[in-house]
């Protein structure tokens, strides 16, 4: 197989009258560098717009939900159940996959990414108007979780739309580059959550007991319109348009995936479980954990998903571009092992107290290597599944990892802290124990997703258009 050399791009700054186009990866046909812009822009600013929302719950989750809706529970019960809500949305998403698969790959990428965008920021909008448990009693848990529910609809097509909309738009040798862009827009989504935080909520009990907690929701609104405008000016992928010609579509891509991309699916689920994992972890429980269990104050939680998001902003396109230059398997691998190297060191340190350094920690942990991941897994995974049922795979693979990692994770780290405490119930301090514990669960997580890279095989630069899964080439035993 002939590879071509990654070249750096600037996909914003693109001449128009220049193709952007390579054979091997569109069988010839020119991609105008205008559309692979415009693809660009679309996928990665919507994703930065979609997941400002979602980023936005998340904070919500770990700092301010559970006395606004959760308030006759005890503390750890309150995050319990405050992160239940949050695994909800993770849950559900493989539901959304399932639905919005099943149309990306009969109607089109274009048509489920413009639906996303508006089911999550209407969602969001009117998590902003809810009533708390003071004004509606238990009402307004049950609508918390409705609206949450959702949101993890359209969370569950959101990313694996956008990877497949552009890996299938850009040219070989590049592919790893280009994919990753939609990952870089989620960093700036939760950077622009973690920054209205800042503004916002610099208080999280101050804050509870006024209406400016609404405010951040309240602004999807503004993400309906130019999500919305965004996407319905995007081109169809080529690789949609060429099956859609050639009359190759298929009608039950959940049938055709579940018959013959068993072990493609297993394969993308394991690839997951430390990048799902680990960035719930480090998003979520461990802002809740140095907030609620070591005591930092002010807005530290916020300040830390900041550093975290500017640290994964560098790091999600520069892991694409390694991953062109080395191969997607040994790139995924490395930052796999990087995670795993670092999760004792990073949840003792967590247990310190120290704010710079609890800061710095976790914007190496995961801004470098969960988000290395993320950005490797961005070409990868669309990769791996064919053509006919590409939308469908990626979707059940990513959001049936989402619900058994990523959405459980936090609250499996409540539970522990939890347990930790009610084993010790003489001792203040006793929560800060459960460090270790947390971080032997992620290392757990990890460990099974460089299991999967030695069970899998390269996918760089192989032909999109091959109805056949990567894993049809090379079969290793799983």
């Amino acid at each position: 197989m002939t590879t071509t050399t990654p070249t750096t791009v600037n996909p914003l700054a693109l001449d128009d009258e220049r193709p952007a186009t390579d054979g091997a990866a569109h069988h010839g046909d020119a991609i105008p560098a205008r559309d692979l812009r415009r693809a660009a822009w679309a996928c990665s600013l919507g994703s930065a717009l979609e997941y400002y929302d979602f980023a936005l719950y998340t904070l919500a989750s770990a700092l301010i939900f559970g006395p606004l809706f959760f308030p006759e529970q005890t503390p750890e019960m309150r995050l319990i159940a405050s992160f239940g809500t949050y695994f909800l949305g993770f849950a559900i998403r493989p539901l959304g996959g399932i639905l919005f698969g099943l149309l990306g790959d009969r109607l089109g990428r274009k048509f489920v990414l413009s639906a996303t965008v508006l089911l999550m920021g209407v969602s969001s909008a009117l998590i902003g108007a809810l009533p708390t448990f003071q004004t509606a009693g238990y009402l307004a848990p049950v609508l918390l979780v409705v609206l949450r529910l959702l949101q993890g609809l359209g969370a569950g097509a959101e990313q694996a739309g956008a990877a497949v909309m552009m890996t299938e738009y850009a040219p070989a040798g590049r592919r790893g580059f280009y994919a990753a862009l939609p990952f870089l827009g989620i960093q700036i989504g939760t950077l622009l959550a973690a920054a209205v935080y800042l503004l916002m909520v610099s208080d999280p009990a101050r804050i509870t007991e006024t209406w400016l907690w609404r405010v951040p929701f309240l602004l999807s609104v503004i993400i309906i319109g130019v999500g919305l405008y965004m996407r319905l000016r995007l081109k169809e992928s080529p690789t949609f348009i060429r099956m859609q010609a050639h009359k190759r579509t298929s009608d039950n891509p959940l049938k055709s995936v579940l018959k013959d991309s068993r072990r493609t699916l297993l394969i993308g689920v394991g690839l997951r479980l430390a990048e799902n994992g680990g960035s719930s972890i480090y998003q979520a429980l461990a802002v809740s954990f140095i907030v609620g269990v070591i005591g930092l104050k002010g807005p530290v939680g916020v300040i830390t998903l900041i550093c975290a998001a500017l640290v994964g902003a560098c790091t999600v396109p520069i892991a694409g571009k390694l991953s062109d230059a080395f191969g997607r398997v040994v790139v995924y691998r490395g930052f796999a092992i990087l995670q795993l190297l670092l999760a004792f060191p990073v949840w003792w340190i967590l247990s310190l107290g120290n704010v710079v350094a609890s800061v710095i920690a976790i914007a190496i942990a995961l801004g470098i290597g969960t988000w290395g991941m993320f950005g490797t897994q961005a070409a990868l995974m669309p990769e791996l599944f064919g053509a006919r049922h590409r939308y469908m795979g990626v979707s059940l693979a990513r959001e049936a990892s989402a619900a058994i990692a990523g959405g459980i994770a936090p609250m499996v780290g409540a539970a522990i802290i939890a347990v930790v405490v009610s084993m010790n119930p003489d001792d203040p301090q006793a929560a800060v124990g459960a460090w270790f514990p947390i971080a032997c669960y992620l290392a757990l997580l990890t460990l099974a997703t460089i299991y999967t890279t030695f069970k899998m095989p390269e996918t760089r630069n192989r032909d999109l258009d091959d109805p056949q899964d990567a894993t049809h080439a090379r079969a290793v035993p799983f």
